[in-house]
């Protein structure tokens, strides 16, 4: 027996509460164990809320995709451009701001679904180097992007509240056509 694949789609404006809803649950399970209770309700309050979807969603330069699987949303992708903090992101500079799935998916290419079609986006869009930031301690997320030709190029410290993370910037070149 094969275990049932999400549908992958573009996410819709009427799709932002499923959005924060799943940025809220897999940030929490994979990361909230860093973080006093305060500090990480405060950032999700602020990063993972349906108005911060919907603008990102009504954003002409930001895309995101949902993966459902019987009508619940299981992972997402979300892509624009670039705003990390490395001399070499410039205005055309793309950036996946979020892969996330679902623990109940992890492993059977939810993700790797995901980021091929955010992938496919940024190139169709004409942005440039495509960028992203990864825990550092997040070894899987690493492998995972370096399969697709993303390399480490510098680290950064991602603040949730008083807690300062040690992130990885990645960056894919853009083949010259």
């Amino acid at each position: 027996m094969t275990t049932p694949r999400p549908a992958i789609r573009r996410a819709a404006a009427a799709d932002a509460e499923a959005l924060a809803r799943i940025g809220a649950t897999t940030f929490t399970a994979t990361f909230g164990h860093l973080y006093p209770p305060e500090d990480l309700a405060a950032f999700l309050a602020e990063h993972h809320s349906p108005e911060r979807a919907a603008a990102d969603l009504a954003h002409p330069q930001k895309a995101a995709w949902i993966a459902e699987l019987d009508g619940v949303v299981v992972g997402y992708a979300a892509v624009g451009p670039s705003d990390l903090p490395h001399a070499e992101v410039g205005p055309g500079s793309g950036e996946l701001k979020r892969l996330y799935v679902d623990a109940s998916q992890q492993g059977l290419g939810t993700g790797r679904r995901l980021l091929e079609t955010a992938l496919a986006w940024l190139e169709e869009a004409g942005l440039g180097d495509v960028w992203l930031s990864v825990w550092s301690e997040n070894f899987g997320a690493q492998r995972l992007y370096q399969r697709y030709g993303f390399e480490c190029v510098d680290t950064y410290l991602f603040q949730v509240g008083s807690v300062h993370d040690k992130e990885f910037m990645f960056r894919r070149r853009k083949v010259p056509v």
